[in-house]
This record gives structure tokens, C-alpha cells and sequence, in this order.
């Protein structure tokens, strides 16, 4: 059976796109698979076209598919050259020729971050400044700026991570000395910098840890960001707990544990801002749909749990649990694993969208694996795809005819740029915070793809509240400890995340009911 949904999408009164939604049923009428199909694709160029307008079309422009003319499916639409007054300084850091921003680099020491990338990145940050230049390039060659230049800068940080003190002394200077219209990153370990700067008038894309939602709406037009925030991820991991894994045995548990009806435990990063609300939140989330947590454990740091890992396990173990949820760091599984199987305890591992880096197959190979085995769990991650052709480090070096320097992390250096220069060329030449805050929440979601989540702001109806941040749907995945393939950096060894049903997303309220398609090679994909 199935059903269709179609949408017209409107801008400016003018039809953009049909999509059909189709929703199919397998044939227990229990598990839906869900398909967006683009079925009419009226670009500028068609637009232009249908109206009769005669336009000079660039080389930038990809006539036949109505996109920029780079290699990717999710190349944007191409807009018709402009010609005339942009306005000049129509807001701080812009002039009639140009648009600063301001890159924020981390320390190329900091003793947290290099012990959770130790062995996984050796990018420097110098590495990283070059590589961003480069995407800079990149899309600015190709976006429709409306007779400015983007002018990236770059600001050094004076302090660590986790330093609230040098990350509000850095968004003071940068915010008076630089006066960007811009900024992009923060210190990934507190949300000082992003609070300065937009006190201070200040704009900035992924500027720090998500927060709660009343620091978006306190900080409104200011802050944007293109990951999902903890509390939204909580609407997917209770969603998919709920309906279904709640109330039935811990099938992918050790031998002693498989029989039983699932009891739930969490283990996570207390040192982490509003971590105590969250955890509330969680258990609210998760109460709606009829699951409780036996046990909630916290942790300082991942360098702590050397020694704590053992009061973690034994309280998780003397409570029951057999199921436990993980929102944390990505070096946290590895002692709490090894303390797990010293323990003889062997519990269902569940990846929530909180676990940085966790649904990485860099990071999981380092955990114990007979633990690891028993691991699966909700994802913002996507299919990969082979990176010769397709991905980040593939348009970098088609376009340069070179491999990026930061190749360890250029995965994570072009989506800020990339979301940057696509709303600047929706704004138009009329170029102000409030205008690119405005046009960024108006755009309809990205393509929905297995290879990349789709991202939206504003009111889409997918959150009960205004969404500030980027990334909306999520998959489910399984540990594989036998299946060989490379990880993200691209060495081949054993240990691979699998996508259930090819990588099927789901938004928060599109999770089905029944059993999961967990640790089947059918249908999955690595």
C-alpha cells in the first residue's frame, strides 16, 4: 500500500519545486519506508526561460541542470548575474565590494581536544587556514554575491577549549577590533564566545556547543547552527527507544542479558553545560513515550573515567540495566568498555545523536570490541560515500587539482562556507543579519538524501518550537566488528558502522513502530 503527498513550494509567489512524498509499507504493514521524490524542478534558469527573460548565463552555471556548475547533487540553484546598486554598507562588516567574516581556529594545543583526536587528526591549524581559504575560493567562484567578495579572516583563540574567560575576551575582540558581519566556529567546550558575540551585535554560524533553546530565542537574530542540538536529538533517541525497543527482551545483549525485557541506564558528560538539564529533558523525552531510565550516571571527563570507569559500571550493573544509552565524548566508550568486560557485564550499547563522534568507524574501533559488538543506535551521520567522488575532499580536489591539506578534517571545514554563501545569494544585494536570518529560515530543507541529512531552520513543523539549528533527521546503525572497509580517514581494517534499510532517514516524528532491522546484513549498508 501506499499513500502520495503533493506540495507546491512557493518564493515569492513564484512555483519552485513539486515533491511527492510516498510513504511504502513492507509487507507486514509494520516498518514504512519513506522516499522524497523532486518531480518538477523550475530553477532560475527554467524561470528565466518560461518568462521569456533573455540571460547571459555564466560558465559558473550549469544550464542543463539549473544548478552551479560543480559536480554534486546538492550544488545549489544558479542565480542570473546582477547588475547594479547593491547598496553599499548596508550592515557592519559590509561594504559595496566586500563581506568580512571571521574564522575562529582553535589552539594547536589544547590538552582536552588532542587527547580526544590523538591518533585520529594530525591537522594543524595552519593545515586547517589553508583549506578553508581554499573553500572560501570555491564557493565564492561560484555563488552570486551580488558585486561583493567575501573577505575571510581569521582569528587565533587565546585559550583552550573549555576556557570561558579567553572565549569571552575573544569575541570582545573580535566583535571591536575586527567588526566582522560574520564570525564561524567557537570554542567547542563552552558557550562564552557565542553569548559575547551576540550581545555584541555580532552574527555567527556554528559558534560553540548547541544549548537549550531559550539561548536561541535570547540570542535571536545572532546564532545559527548547522549540527542538531542535544535536546532535538532527545525526540529521535526516545522515539526510536519507544516504539521499538521499550518492553520487549534485550535481543542484542550479551548471552546472560538477551532474555530479559529491556531496563535503560544513561551514562554521560556531566561537565558540559546545562548538562543536568539535559538529562531531565531526556527523561521527560523519554517518559512521553513510555520509558523510564533505572540509572543515570555522570562523568567529568574522559581523562577521569581512567578511574571512575569502574563506580560507572557497577552502578549501571546493580541496577539492572540492560540496555545503556551513551551521551558523551568519543574516547569515553573506550574505558567504559574495558571496565564493562572486566566486570563480565555485557549490555545492549545505544549511540544517541549526543555521542560526538561516536558513529564514526575512526572512533569505535578503538572500544572494546566484544562490548562494541553489542552497539547500535541513532544517528545525525549519513551513508558514506567513496571520497574520490564524491564528498568535501572530492569538489576540493577537483577544483584545485590537489587534496586539501586538513585532509583529516576537511569533512567538517566546508558546510559552514557552503551554508554561508547559499543564503547570501537568497538574501539578494540588500545584505543584513536580520535579512540572512530571515532568508535562511524562509528556504525550504535541503534535499532529503541517505547521503546527507537534510537541514532547515525556522518553522517547518518538525520541532514544536523555532527551529536555529541545521540538521533535522537521523538513521539507525549497528557495530559490526568483523566487516572490513575503510573509516574516515581512509585506512582499511576491520570494524564498520552499518545503515539499516540502505540508510533510511527519519524526522522525529516519522520513527515506525515494530522491530528494528538491527544486525541484519540485509538490506544494510556499510
Amino acid at each position: 500500500s501506499y499513500a502520495v503527498e503533493k506540495r507546491m513550494l512557493h518564493a515569492d509567489g513564484r512555483v519552485l519545486h513539486m515533491l511527492a512524498h510516498v510513504s511504502l509499507m513492507h509487507g507486514d504493514g509494520e516498518r514504512p519506508l519513506y522516499f522524497l521524490v523532486q518531480l518538477v524542478d523550475l530553477s532560475e534558469r527554467r524561470r528565466a526561460e518560461a518568462e521569456g527573460i533573455d540571460v547571459d548565463w555564466p560558465d559558473t552555471c550549469d544550464t542543463e541542470r539549473g544548478t552551479v556548475a560543480y559536480p554534486s547533487f546538492f550544488a545549489p540553484t544558479c542565480y542570473a548575474p546582477f547588475e547594479g546598486d547593491n547598496g553599499g554598507a548596508t550592515d557592519q562588516g559590509v561594504t559595496g565590494d566586500s563581506i568580512k567574516i571571521v574564522w575562529y581556529l582553535g589552539p594547536d594545543e589544547d590538552p582536552i581536544i588532542d587527547f580526544i583526536t590523538e591518533g585520529i587528526s594530525d591537522d594543524t591549524a595552519a593545515d586547517t587556514r589553508a583549506t578553508v581559504e581554499g573553500f572560501n575560493e570555491f564557493f565564492g567562484h561560484f555563488a552570486e554575491t551580488y558585486g561583493r567578495e567575501v573577505d575571510l579572516e581569521f582569528y587565533e583563540a587565546t585559550g583552550t577549549a573549555d576556557d570561558e574567560i579567553a572565549a569571552r575576551a575573544d569575541a570582545v575582540a573580535i566583535a571591536e577590533d575586527q567588526q566582522p558581519f560574520m564570525v564561524m566556529n567557537g570554542p567547542a567546550l563552552t558557550s562564552a564566545f557565542a553569548e559575547e558575540l551576540a550581545a555584541r551585535g555580532v552574527s555567527c554560524i556554528q559558534c560553540g556547543p548547541t544549548q537549550p533553546q531559550g539561548f536561541y530565542e535570547e540570542a535571536d537574530p545572532y546564532l545559527l547552527m548547522i549540527n542538531m542540538s542535544s535536546e532535538q536529538g532527545q525526540f529521535h533517541t526516545a522515539a526510536f527507544l519507544g516504539r521499538q525497543l521499550a518492553g520487549k527482551p534485550a535481543a542484542f545483549a550479551g548471552d546472560d542479558l538477551a532474555d530479559e525485557e529491556r531496563v535503560f541506564g544513561l551514562v554521560y558528560l556531566n561537565s558540559v553545560e546545562n548538562a543536568e538539564e539535559g538529562v531531565q529533558q531526556l527523561e521527560d523525552r523519554l517518559a512521553e513515550e513510555g520509558v523510564d531510565l533505572a540509572e543515570s550516571v555522570g562523568y567529568d571527563s574522559p581523562i577521569t573515567l581512567q578511574t571512575t570507569a569502574p563506580n560507572v559500571i557497577a552502578k549501571l550493573k546493580d541496577a539492572g540495566v540492560t540496555t545503556v544509552l551513551f551521551a558523551g565524548d568519543p574516547v569515553a566508550p573506550r574505558e567504559l568498555t574495558r571496565e564493562a568486560t572486566a566486570q563480565d557485564w555485557f549490555p545492549e550499547w545505544v549511540v544517541t545523536p549526543s555521542s560526538i563522534l561516536v558513529d564514526t568507524n575512526v572512533f569505535s574501533r578503538t572500544y572494546d570490541q566484544d562490548q562494541w559488538a553489542h552497539a547500535f543506535g541513532v544517528s545525525t551521520s549519513a551513508v558514506h560515500v567513496d571520497p574520490s567522488n564524491q564528498g568535501s575532499a572530492f569538489l576540493y580536489q577537483w577544483y584545485f587539482g590537489e587534496a586539501p591539506l586538513a585532509d583529516d578534517t576537511v569533512a567538517l571545514l566546508s558546510a559552514q562556507l557552503n551554508t554561508f554563501f547559499n543564503v547570501v545569494q537568497g538574501v539578494g544585494p540588500d545584505l543584513t543579519r536580520q535579512a540572512f536570518r530571515d532568508t535562511i529560515f524562509a528556504a525550504e530543507p535541503t534535499p532529503s538524501a541517505v547521503t546527507q541529512p537534510s537541514l532547515s531552520w525556522g518553522d517547518k513543523g518538525i520541532w514544536p518550537e523555532t527551529d536555529w539549528l541545521g540538521i533535522d533527521d537521523a538513521t539507525l546503525i549497528w557495530w559490526d566488528p568483523e566487516a572490513e572497509g575503510p573509516d574516515e580517514r581512509g585506512d582499511v581494517a576491520p570494524g564498520m558502522w552499518h545503515y539499516v534499510d540502505g540508510g533510511v532517514r527519519y524526522l522525529p516524528a516519522e520513527w515506525p513502530e515494530g522491530d528494528p532491522a538491527l544486525f541484519d546484513p540485509e538490506g544494510a549498508v556499510a
